[in-house]
Parts: C-alpha cells; structure tokens; sequence
C-alpha cells in the first residue's frame, strides 16, 4: 500500500493501518510527504502563529515513528505522475513506487482570490503576500509580522480569524478585511458575527467586514472596493482552499470539486482510493479534520480486511475557534431564527411542526448562545464565550438524545444529564469525547486494555485532550473509571 501525502489525512490512515496490522504481516506500507517534517496537526498552527505553541507541541508523529511501526517514508518526497498501467507512481527526484493498493491523501492549496497584483505571472502569491496552509508558512510569516508591523489578513472564516488573533498577539497591528457583512458568516449568524468582531476589536484586530479587496500593492497594502487603503507590510491570504486534484485529474480519473470517490473511498479505478482534503466524498464537508479521519478509519477497515463492510458516511461536524479570549462553538443549523408567528392562531391550528430556536445575547461581555431544535433534538447551536453551554450542546447533538426541558439550562450547559456528567462511562460508545483528535468513548476504552487507565498513558495513546483541552475534563473522568475497573472494562458499558 502507498499513501501519497503525510498530512492529518495520510498520517491517520498510515496509524489506523498499523492498528490493524501491526506486525505488518499482511500489509506492507509505503507514505510518501512533500513536506521535510513529520506529521503534525496542521489545526493548531494557529497556536504556533499566536506564540502558545511550538512545532514540537504540534506533532503527530516523532522521528521515529515510521521505524517503530514498520512504514517506509519518504519525506521531502513530491509526487508528480501517477502511472495506472504501470501501478507505479513517480516522484520529483525520479524515483518510482510501485503499488497494489493507492491512496491519494494530497490536501488541498491555498486559493488566491482575483484581486489585482495579489499573484505573480506564475500565480504563486506576489511578493509580501503569504498563505498559511504548512508549518514552513506558519515560519515564515512569525518571522515577518514582527511586533509593530502593519499586517492585512484577507478572509474572515475560521482560518483568518484565528491567524488575525494570532498575530495580534505577537504585537503586529493587524486589520482583518472580510468582503461578507460579518465574520464567518458561513458558520455564524449576523448576531454572532457582530459580536465576534467585537471581540476581535478588544484583542487588537481592527475588523473591516462588507468590502472586498480590490487591489495589493507590494510591502505597502491593499486597497478596497470603496476607495479605502489598509496599510500593510505583510499581508496574509486566509480566503480559502482548492482540492489538490492535479495528480488524480492528470491520470484520468474523475474530479468535480475533489476526487470523486463512492462510500468505500474508491475512485473508478478500484486500486485508487482518496480521502481527506483532496477527496469528494458524497456530502462530507471539505477543509475539516473529523470527516478526514472517520474516512480513514473506513479505509483502514477494507484495505486490511478488518472489517470488508464498513462504508463511509459523512456525520456531523463542529466548528471550533479557540483564540486569545475568543470560546467559539458552532454546528449544524445555525442560520435558524425565532418564527414568532407560531404565537399566532393559525400556527396552532396547523399541524406542520417548526424548529424551535432559542437564544440569549450579551454584547457587552461578548457572549451569545443560540440554540435550534426539532422534535427536541438539538440540531444546531452557536455558543459563544459559554463553554460549558457548548461542550453539553455538543454531546446533546452527538449523541441525538432528547433534549432536557429546561431551556434556559441548556442554553447556559446546565442541562447534560447529572449521571453522564458524572460519569463519562454511561456515555454510548460511539460518542466523540475528543472532538480535536476524533477520539470516540470506544477508543478511550480500547487503549485502557493496552496501556491502563493512567490519565497521561491515554492521551499519549489516542491524543484525546491534547487539542483544544476542551474534552480534558471528560477524559479525566473516564480514565478514572477505566482505571477503577483495572483492565476489565469492555465495550458496551454505553447506554
């Protein structure tokens, strides 16, 4: 088997491989990365941006990981032709890999929007201009946006809010230029939005929302649509990803937004498959690290034999921004508002059933929660500077449970049910505890059989907590009880 591409994607393929195979009997493994370093966990680069992380902190794999499992990797290595016929694929230094098994786990780029002079004839970013997509981007611009440099991020999504914040921190004066009328708005409602740009404002970030860039002038700034000129030494693209489709398109196989690929990950050709960034996997939403991950734990499944019918289907997912003092939670329908008319009489003489949408707003200290349920079942939130309101959201929805109902307890996550949050183990097993690493209850409990119930043993072991820390609590909680039961707890304790 040959994995081409050693990101977030390949490397959780190349472990959950390993863990199905770890003598590596029946697969011999091949990962092949352009990039020189190891793995690392490309969400929290932000962390190193920001100055509260190091490369080191960020690393999903040490040196000697590839030896220790039996995997040959190439690092520093680009793929750049994919020989079907052949079943080979050939790298930039001329070498060629031959393959039985294929796995395109290439990313996705940076995308550059069309704003005059941001890109050179090649189409690679102008000079002065950066995209932060690799851990050599994330270097390079630390190095450039020193304190009291005048930096411009363009794109408001997560990526671009969190780089805005981060830079910030370093002391650079940052503006952060979003053509839409708020911040994330395909996450966030306008409300939200708002209130987020406030809190950006107090961190240092000067929001600018509603006018788009129209024009980069090299080491001087960026002028607007309205005439306005943002002045910046550095200015940083955050506006977006493409699929990196280039080696599946150029071998003939299907591409349509990503490599088209069916519910076992496999492209036309039975001996590709493709997952994470690079991938269209039905309806799964690109540019996130859960779906990548829930596909290779499929993949790993039918490419070993562990499990022949395990197919991918793409569950729900979160949106999490942690920055400065920025708690920021939202996920499935966030877009939903109040309808007051179902006070009116010819609602209740109705019988077409509506969402019901809560919320509560404090501007002035920068908190907001919105709620959305149907049939009540939580079905979407956007939870801001209230995490504990967040994390019971979250396992609500997880978990597709009822609802308790008290409202406004839920609103402010007073509401997940006294017995779960005193114990963890009642939790079912499929349930995610570590939203950041994709670590199910299942898992927890799986690594308990091999390393113990130790707190530290089972982070190292799954990397739950080792994220965001939002799950520390839970984690903690669970591996007390795994420790309690000294090795002979089994799957199924769920309820």
């Amino acid at each position: 088997m040959v994995i081409v591409g050693y990101g977030m994607a390949g490397a959780r393929l190349a472990e959950q491989v390993r863990a199905r195979d770890p003598e590596g009997g029946r697969v011999a493994l091949t990962v092949v990365g352009a990039e020189p370093w190891p793995a690392y966990n490309r969400v929290l680069l932000s962390g190193v941006l920001a100055g509260t992380m190091t490369a080191a902190d960020i690393a999903l794999h040490d040196p000697a990981w590839a030896r220790g499992n039996r995997v040959r990797l190439r690092l520093g290595a680009r793929a750049v032709r994919l020989d079907r016929a052949a079943r080979t694929v050939r790298l930039a230094d001329g070498a060629s890999i031959g393959y039985d098994a294929l796995v395109l786990a290439t990313g996705s780029r940076p995308w550059l929007p069309p704003v005059e002079g941001l890109a050179d004839d090649r189409g690679e970013p102008a000079e002065g201009v950066a995209t932060l997509r690799d851990l050599d981007d994330c270097l390079r611009i630390v190095d450039q946006a020193r304190p009291g440099v005048p930096v411009a991020v363009l794109g408001g999504g997560v990526l671009g809010v969190e780089t805005a914040l981060g830079l910030a921190r370093r002391g650079a004066g940052v503006t952060l230029i979003h053509p839409a009328d708020h911040l994330m708005e395909r996450h966030l409602d306008r409300t939200a939005g708002m209130i987020l740009a406030a809190l950006c404002r107090a961190a240092g970030v000067r929001a600018v929302t509603g006018r788009a860039a129209v024009r980069y002038y090299p080491g001087e700034g960026v002028k607007l649509e309205d005439g306005a000129f943002v002045p910046a030494a550095v200015t940083v693209v955050t506006a977006g990803v493409r699929p990196e489709t280039g080696l599946a398109a150029d071998a003939g196989l299907a591409v349509d937004a990503g490599i088209v690929v069916d519910d076992r990950l496999r492209t036309a050709d039975p001996l590709i498959h493709a997952i994470g960034d690079c991938a269209r996997a039905g309806r799964a939403p690109q540019g996130l690290v859960q779906p990548a991950w829930e596909q290779a734990a499929v993949l790993a499944d039918l490419l070993t034999g562990a499990d022949g019918t395990a197919r991918y289907r793409a569950g729900p997912v979160v949106t999490r921004l942690r920055a400065g003092d920025v708690d920021l939670t939202a996920f499935g329908e966030t877009h939903l508002e109040a309808d007051l008319t179902a006070l009116g009489e010819t609602h209740l003489e109705s019988d077409s059933p509506r969402a019901e949408v809560l919320s509560y707003v404090d501007p002035a200290r920068g908190t907001y929660a919105k709620l959305a349920l149907a049939d009540d079942r939580v079905i979407g939130a956007i939870v801001l500077g209230l995490p504990d309101a967040a994390a019971t959201l979250t396992q609500l929805h997880d978990t597709g449970g009822p609802a308790p109902g008290d409202r406004p307890a839920l609103l402010f996550g007073r509401a997940l049910p006294q017995a779960v949050a005193d114990d963890p183990a009642r939790l079912p097993d499929s349930a995610t505890v570590c939203r950041c690493n994709s670590v199910t209850k299942a898992d927890l409990v799986r690594a308990a059989r091999s390393v113990g119930g130790d707190l530290g043993a089972l982070m190292g072991a799954t990397r739950a907590a080792t994220g965001c820390g939002d799950c520390l609590r839970t984690v903690r909680r669970l591996a007390e009880r795994l420790e309690d039961d000294s090795g002979n707890t089994t799957e199924g304790t769920g309820t």
